[in-house]
């Protein structure tokens, strides 16, 4: 299959003319305009990107990851597929181990099988090892302090496919979690009252991530920075929901300046109401209403994920100013090296997954192929 004179979107995170060849799930050429003959799309101009990578969603089309219910799990993945996110690395919410525990086996057959939509790539674990106090959408009564045992056992279970384990640094027992689960996987700094000190050796033990920055986090102060202060100096990659309900448009301007394009990823975050009407839905077994596209907790009035996938958050960083071939690489490149995926997806090179989107100029989509299957 052969994807003809587009503005591919290179290595060097910007655009140039090419032909993209494909045999299979693997891209085998990427040649000159007009160079390579076959069957296959004239993109005529059109952009062709990296497949979308979303390590931070939790559901669409009122089905949710925690669900764990393969019928459901394959809605989500078709309509992410469909949107252009073609690897997803769903999050749990904070629930028990048994409910963890079934979560992971649902999930297991779909694990880098293509097929369905978007491939599942891991599991993003972001509860239950959070603070209570900064639980935003999490429920309370399953928040519990780090436990390494139970991270070992999903672990093992999951086969090694915990991609991020997401863990409030000031627990009791967090810095022992972080230092152990580093050496398996990435680990965030999420829901979080830490101070920038704590942040700081949470760094030191082996974080490396900050799940959706400014939310659920103590805010950026000139005498205590925070978590967001410690990120700014030391975490490899940050979170950015860049829905317009999560973040003003200046904070996604001035996070990609603090932090630099090579840090951030972009996320969607989203729950079961996304791809929804107005109505009542629920996340993490608490209801969530759902109105003209912002989710708040029916009880409380927190913000509840978003409504939105993440070529939409794509689109809306561009509206916010940031650069069109930065949103890219923070909604492909950098996701995919955050949580460890860069060998198979990420990028258009040769010998990686051919999951490849086509925008037309006005950013509207034109084609998606997962592992080569055009959905």
């Amino acid at each position: 299959m052969i994807i003809s004179n587009g503005l591919v979107y290179g290595q060097d995170y910007t655009f140039g003319k090419a032909d993209i060849a494909f045999e299979g799930s693997t891209i085998t050429q990427i040649a000159p305009p007009g160079s390579l003959l076959g069957d296959g799309v004239d993109a005529d101009g059109a952009y062709v990107l990296p497949g979308f990578v979303d390590i931070h969603t939790h559901g669409c089309m009122n089905s949710d990851f925690c669900d764990a219910d393969p019928s459901g799990l394959e809605k989500m993945l078709s309509c992410y597929g469909k949107s252009g996110v073609t690897s997803v690395v769903p999050a749990t919410m904070a629930y028990g181990e048994e409910v963890l525990t079934g979560i992971v086996k649902a999930a297991l057959p779909y694990i880098d099988k293509y097929g369905f939509g978007a491939a599942l790539r891991g599991i993003n674990m972001e509860g239950p090892f959070l603070n209570v106090e900064k639980r935003g959408a999490q429920n309370a009564e399953n928040i519990i302090a780090p436990d390494i045992g139970i991270f070992d056992r999903l672990y093992a279970l999951s086969g090694g496919s915990i991609r991020l384990l997401d863990i409030a640094p000031e627990t009791p027992g967090a810095m022992e979690l972080i230092r152990h689960a580093s050496r398996k996987c990435a680990v965030s700094i999420a829901h979080t009252s830490a101070n920038y000190n704590t942040a700081i050796i949470a760094f030191d033990a082996g974080a490396s991530h900050v799940t959706h920055l400014f939310n659920a986090m103590p805010p950026f102060y000139h005498r205590e920075p925070g978590v967001i202060g410690a990120a700014a100096d030391l975490a490899a990659y940050v979170e950015i929901i860049s829905d317009g309900v999560h973040l003003h448009p200046s904070v996604v301007r001035a996070s990609f300046k603090l932090f630099g394009v090579s840090r951030i990823c972009l996320v969607s975050d989203s729950m079961r109401g996304a791809g929804m009407p107005n109505g009542e839905y629920d996340l993490g077994g608490q209801p969530v209403i759902l109105k003209d596209g912002r989710a708040n907790l029916k009880h409380g009035g927190a913000i509840a994920g978003s409504a939105m996938n993440l070529a939409d958050c794509c689109r809306s960083a561009v509206d916010f100013g940031i650069p069109l071939e930065d949103a890219i690489r923070a909604s492909s490149t950098n996701p995919a090296k955050a949580v460890g995926l860069d060998s198979k997806v990420g990028s258009l090179e040769v010998g990686k997954n051919a999951d490849i989107l086509i925008w037309n100029n006005d950013l509207s989509a034109r084609a998606v192929f997962s592992g080569g299957e055009r959905l």
